[in-house]
């Protein structure tokens, strides 16, 4: 069945109101009565007649016999035999249209005016009254009307209120050879129907054009059907065949080898042609040109079924001069055009067909069949001798197919079935088609329905219905793939976006690519290119064709067009096809937007007609798996084909030498789980808890035809299996706490359970309370919609109402019959005695857990005070099997010697005592003994020790918080060090003080003592330097109280007795001053460096003053030195920049990839002993040898021509140990000790010795072995 065009929808709609209930038969008899009176005046006045000119006038009485005889006659006939409009008034004549009207159905609306026109002319009534019409936007149709000519839509649309046509009693099916889908349709139904309309007659006509498959289709049941075949007058038709375009050199387009077709014709003498078009587009741009081409008082005329009735009717009446009718294919058998006596054929015409490469329904422009050239020439020989010139050649026309195809047969039947469904006529195998098609291809058009949505799972009785979409869809006039990105366009607001690509997709690609300008066109072309999106490209050219077809002339463009490889014509059918779609969409209530859409909703709008046209890469190859298992790759002709996303679609897949896709665009797997929600399948992996969600939750796969298109995806259990969800709520929820509540029964259970596990954890026994028991008990209680924490606090809310201690735990979940063996409890104490501070412990049973086990809780205001000493012979109650594991690493043959083992450990056990040195040494010694084997401490190893036998330390506040855990108690004390400070600070009697500029604070306390948690607490006061002022702190160890001492008597000094800057820089020349500049150093900050350095010195001299007389002899002692101290130091850094300068110089000069390692290191050396602050940070006493660091740089940028690879020789000597060294002080920071600074000076020695020997080492031996074993010496502390 042909989709229902829009103009049959709209009559659809004017036909199919409902009926007026009572009414309808009264309603009936009054129409039968005005039609008798019509029929008998026309009886009377004798206004029946029929031209003798015509042929089938000839076949009068044959035609009559037939049809009062037969309830079927197929009546066949050419072109202007006078079928058309003699039959209806046959039937007339024979009393028929009176107990209904005679139903007379045309192809085209133009066909249906015209025929309506001219039967109302022949009786002499008015049109609308006697004889009417139906058709799209108008009904001509009276109360008297005996024959109503209508689109084939029309009755098919009538078919919704009226299955049994009662309103005709003659049914007249013209042009059946067209065979299209409504009139396959037609003829199949009017088969049925006849079995039980008895009284109605059925006339079907055709051309000569295999006439008996009609007589055959409704002979089946055993009827007659006869065939009458009206010939008549025919004159010879010569055919010359005008093909352009073949030869290279004829660059003439269709236009103008119609317009050289017109004038050869105009030298053959008078007569009107007749040419035939593909659409209205050629139609219009061929009259434009013609109108300018012919001779004034020439007439140019189109003809086509959107044209008005009026312009229809000129091609009717009388003229003068010549006359070219420009006709689509509706002149070819539908209306006779008068006077025509030479035709011009294009040879091509728009045929409705399923392209299986692109999976859509498209009207392209196709070559005719052979039967259809035929057609065309016949309708130049009815008046005399013609001449048809065919613009193709000749071998071209014998190498055509003989007939056009039933349409039904070259037709998507997704379509037949969403508008058979629509209508209500049932299932598509079971109808009787004229050649009805084959159950694969219902399987697919059903299966393709599926997959867009549009038709419901079958009813009991096998009744296939169509969704709301699929209502829709059938209202569309595209392929339903098309269709249905059109009806999702709404809901992503891209509409105007959708409508470009559904029509383009629905037709030949109007760019075009000739191989011998295939790069230009190419380049052209690649204008349109967006990103990720060949079908966004279509947008984009769209667009620009529309700017510029608004600014040019219509040859201009045509000329644009042709320059830019563009094919016009498709162009046109582009923009054509795009005002229907935007007109019907319309109707639907879908209409464009002002604003450009946003990319991912026009992809998103159109992956809902391209589910199984999706592919995923798997690799970094160009090969996708695609639907159902198929592989396809990504055409070379699209933007994509070399650099896409994991996952396309694409709305081509095309099969030669493998699947190629085209017209693809990037999209996201989520889009297509959304659009394809209908289609998806689901699977789930294992269930597990999740405590942030507060549910069981698993991880789902979707899948579409085949495609992960959500994979690893944690979605809520409780959805999906509710029983599990639940128990898995209850076990790890309510049994193991894993979750956050405020309930009271948790605080509750939780104490409870905490009493037991206490108890459980210190012994080391899970067999006090068992979590199978718990399990059960809330099982017994919570209600089974409990699956959550949300569910289950709704649940809550009304259960505690009724019994507020229903979840609360009591002995009764205890084990009962367990036997215990007795346990001495004095082995796990509850603190941990060191010194005069006192620990809790924390016992934890939990195989596995980090802190399984005992875990000493360390207040942060003792963590200074605790060492490591003792805490490796754990507690008593373990100690028999840490010595047990112990044991298990000595050597085989050495245990040997302990057999029997379990009585030597616990013989050495008893042995071991108080704790006293270090356990492995204590171990070794019980195991000597106990055995007499002497066994040294080293072989024993506690490396591998289980967790449990570790002692754990937590770092806890006031409150009893865990602020840290581990293992290594110096790594916890490092690492919490200033919040250690902190803490102490803030329980400390000794307030801290900020912003001291002089010594005000009297006699400062070396150590300040007190008590916090029931321990003693240690902190140590020191003056710390803030840069302009310096605070009274606490610090938390005796060596940083000290470094830091230092540098806050030195800031505090300086803003006592401070020398004048201006007075120590007035040592420098003007050369000096050149200098420093020329270093890129700033004076006065090398200046107050200077200072610093010469305060840096003094207090070093002399102790630390802890007093106010103290600090000012030190201050006395400053104002005699202070000032000579520092000028000599200022001049003792301008030799050291001096040397700098030059260094960098020398280093700027040093240039090519075979140095570039040597001057990248000689660089970095020069900048870490050159920086601003490098006068304190070397002090007075090594500004000397710094410049002597410099030199030796100096002198190894001089030798570094002489032997390049000695150099690198020397710097994987060096470099090594540097990095060490940086890599030590960044882990231990400002706790790094004296010694470190003296290896970093060794260091630097090393250098010189290295790269300038013979500039001499200072301070005694340095070598790579010395230097390597002090620093592992260093790290070891």
């Amino acid at each position: 069945m042909r989709r229902l065009s829009t103009r049959d929808r709209l009559d659809v709609r004017r036909v199919s109101q409902p009926p007026v209930g009572q009414r309808t038969v009264s309603r009936n008899r009054v129409l039968n009565a005005r039609r008798q009176q019509a029929h008998e005046a026309l009886i009377a006045t004798g206004a029946i007649t029929f031209p003798d000119e015509l042929p089938i006038t000839a076949w009068r009485d044959e035609l009559r016999a037939a049809i009062d005889a037969h309830q079927v006659v197929v009546v066949a006939g050419e072109t202007g035999s006078g079928k058309s409009t003699q039959l209806p008034k046959l039937c007339l004549e024979l009393g028929r249209g009176v107990d209904g009207m005679i139903g007379h159905t045309q192809p085209r609306r133009v066909a249906a005016r015209t025929i309506a026109a001219r039967i109302a002319d022949e009786l002499g009534t008015e049109l609308g009254d006697v004889v009417g019409y139906s058709i799209r936007f108008n009904d001509r149709i009276g109360e008297r009307t005996l024959v109503k000519v209508m689109t084939d839509g029309i009755l098919l649309a009538e078919l919704q209120r009226d299955r049994q046509l009662r309103r005709y009693d003659t049914l007249i099916i013209d042009e059946a050879h067209e065979r299209s889908l409504n009139i396959d349709f037609l003829l199949g139904y009017l088969r049925r129907l006849l079995e039980r309309r008895k009284d109605l007659k059925v006339i079907v006509t055709s051309a000569t054009i295999d006439t008996a498959r009609f007589a055959e289709h409704f002979a089946a049941g055993g009827a007659t059907v006869p065939v009458v075949e009206v010939t008549g007058r025919t004159y010879p038709v010569e055919v010359r065949y005008r093909p352009f375009g073949v030869d290279p050199d004829d660059e003439r387009d269709q236009v103008q080898a119609v317009l050289d077709a017109v004038d050869e014709l105009a030298r053959e003498g008078p007569g009107d042609v007749l040419a035939f078009f593909s659409g209205e587009r050629e139609i219009h741009d061929t009259a434009d040109a013609l109108r300018e081409h012919l001779r004034p008082g020439d007439e140019v005329l189109p003809l086509y079924a959107r044209l008005s009735s009026v312009e229809q009717q000129r091609i009717f009446a009388p003229h003068r001069g010549r006359r070219v009718v420009l006709a689509t294919n509706v002149a070819e058998t539908s209306i006779t055009v008068p006077g025509v006596r030479y035709v011009i054929d294009t040879g091509v015409a728009r045929i409705s067909r399923y392209s299986r490469r692109l999976k859509v329904q498209r009207l392209p422009i196709e070559d005719i069949s052979q039967a259809s050239a035929a057609q065309r020439a016949g309708r130049c020989g009815r008046l005399g001798p013609g001449v048809c010139i065919r613009l193709y050649d000749e071998d071209d026309h014998v190498d055509r197919p003989a007939f056009t195809e039933p349409e039904i047969l070259r037709t998507n039947l997704a379509s037949v079935i969403l508008q058979m469904t629509a209508i209500g006529l049932g299932d598509v195998a079971a109808f009787p088609f004229v050649e009805p098609p084959d159950a694969a291809s219902i399987r697919d058009g059903y299966a393709l329905l599926e997959e867009l949505a549009a038709v419901r799972p079958a009813d009991p009785d096998g009744t296939r219905r169509l969704t709301k979409i699929g209502t829709q869809l059938a209202r569309l006039p595209v392929d339903p793939r098309l269709g249905r990105m059109v009806l999702a366009a709404q809901r992503h607001d891209c509409v105007r976006e959708v409508l470009v690509i559904a029509a383009a997709l629905s037709i030949q690609d109007p760019r075009e690519r000739p191989a011998e300008h295939r790069e230009v066109a190419n380049e052209l072309h690649r204008r349109f290119v967006v990103d990720g999106s060949d079908l966004l490209g279509l947008v984009a050219l769209w667009d620009y064709l529309r700017t510029e077809q608004r600014a040019r002339s219509g040859n201009q463009f045509r000329k644009l067009c042709r320059t830019e490889y563009l094919n016009y014509l498709r162009v046109r059918e582009w923009q054509d096809l795009f005002s229907q779609l935007r007109q019907v969409a319309g109707q639907l209530g879908i209409r464009p937007g002002t604003d450009d859409s946003h990319p991912d909703h026009v992809h998103r709008a159109l992956l809902t007609g391209l589910l199984s046209h999706v592919g995923m890469r798997e690799d970094d190859g160009r090969e996708f798996r695609g639907a159902r298992g198929a592989r396809f790759v990504i055409g070379r002709d699209s933007s994509l084909s070399r650099r896409s996303g994991r996952w396309v679609m694409a709305a081509e897949l095309v099969e030669t030498n493998r699947l190629w896709a085209h017209r693809v665009a990037d999209i996201q797997p989520q889009w297509a789980e959304d659009a394809g929600a209908h289609l998806v399948t689901r699977s789930y992996g294992e269930a597990r808890w999740d405590a942030r969600r507060g549910t069981a939750v698993t991880t789902e796969t979707v899948m579409l035809y085949g495609l992960a298109v959500v994979a690893g995806r944690t979605v809520g259990l409780g959805r999906i299996d509710p029983e599990l969800a639940r128990e898995l709520f209850i076990r790890h929820a309510l049994v193991e706490g894993d979750w956050t509540t405020h309930h009271a029964f948790v605080e509750h259970n939780a104490a409870f359970v905490a009493r037991v596990r206490s108890m459980e954890d210190r012994v080391r026994r899970r067999d006090l309370l068992d979590d199978e028991a718990l399990a059960r008990f809330y099982d017994e209680r919570v209600g089974a919609g409990a699956v959550s924490t949300v569910d289950f606090d709704k649940w809550w809310k009304d259960a505690r109402t009724a019994d507020p201690q229903l979840l609360d735990l009591s002995d009764d979940v205890l084990l009962a019959d367990a036997d215990h063996p007795a346990v001495r409890l004095d082995g796990f104490p509850d603190t941990w005695r060191q010194g005069d501070v006192e620990l809790a412990l924390r016992y934890r049973f939990d195989l596995g857990a980090p802190d399984d086990g005992v875990t000493v809780l360390v207040p942060i205001t003792v963590l200074n005070q605790v060492t490591v000493d003792g805490f490796d012979w754990h507690i008593a109650g373990h100690r028999g099997e840490l010595v047990a594991s112990m044991v298990r690493t000595l050597p085989k043959s050495t245990r040997r010697a302990l057999i029997p083992a379990a009585e030597t450990i616990a013989a050495a056990t008893a042995r071991l005592g108080e704790p006293n040195g270090r356990f492995v040494d204590a171990v070794a010694a019980a195991l000597s003994d106990v055995s007499g084997v002497q066994i040294p401490p080293s072989a024993i190893s506690t490396d591998d020790l289980a967790a449990h036998l570790r002692i754990h330390f937590a770092v806890v506040d006031e409150a009893g918080k865990v602020l840290a855990r581990g293992d290594d108690l110096a790594e916890l004390q490092r690492a919490q060090s200033g919040r250690a400070r902190a803490a102490i600070a803030d329980a400390a009697p000794l307030a801290e003080r900020h912003g001291i500029t002089a010594w005000d604070m009297g006699e400062i306390p070396a150590v300040v003592e007190f008590s916090s948690a029931g321990n003693p607490v240690r902190a140590y006061p020191v003056l710390v330097d803030d840069g302009d002022s310096v605070s009274l702190r606490l610090v938390t160890n005796p060596d940083l109280q000290r470094r830091a001492m230092r540098g806050g008597v030195r800031r505090l000094v300086l803003s006592t007795v401070a020398p004048s800057r201006r007075a120590v820089r007035s040592v420098l020349t003007d050369q000096h001053r050149m200098i420093v500049a020329r270093a890129g150093m700033v004076l006065d900050e090398l200046v107050a460096d200077a200072i610093d350095a010469a305060a840096d010195d003094l207090v070093s001299s002399h102790d630390l003053p802890w007093d106010t007389p103290a600090f000012d002899t030190l201050v006395g002692e400053a104002r005699g030195r202070l000032g000579d101290v520092a000028s000599r130091a200022l001049l003792d850094a301008v030799e050291v920049l001096a040397v700098a300068v030059r260094v960098r110089a020398t280093l700027d000069t040093r240039r090519g990839e075979a140095v570039a390692a040597s001057v990248a290191d000689a660089r970095s050396h020069l900048d870490r002993l050159v920086r601003p602050g490098f006068v304190v940070t070397a002090g007075v006493a090594r500004l000397r040898d710094v410049a002597r660091y410099m030199t030796a740089i100096e002198l190894r940028l001089e030798r570094l021509g002489d032997d390049i690879a000695r150099d690198r020789r020397r710097m994987d000597e060096v470099v090594p140990l540097e990095r060490a060294y940086a890599e030590y002080l960044h882990r231990v920071g400002r706790r790094a000790p004296r010694e470190a600074t003296t290896i970093g000076w060794q260091l630097e020695e090393l250098r010189v010795a290295v790269f300038a020997q013979q500039l001499g080492v200072v301070g005694g031996k340095v070598s790579v072995t010395r230097l390597e074993r002090a620093l592992a010496e260093l790290a070891s502390r």
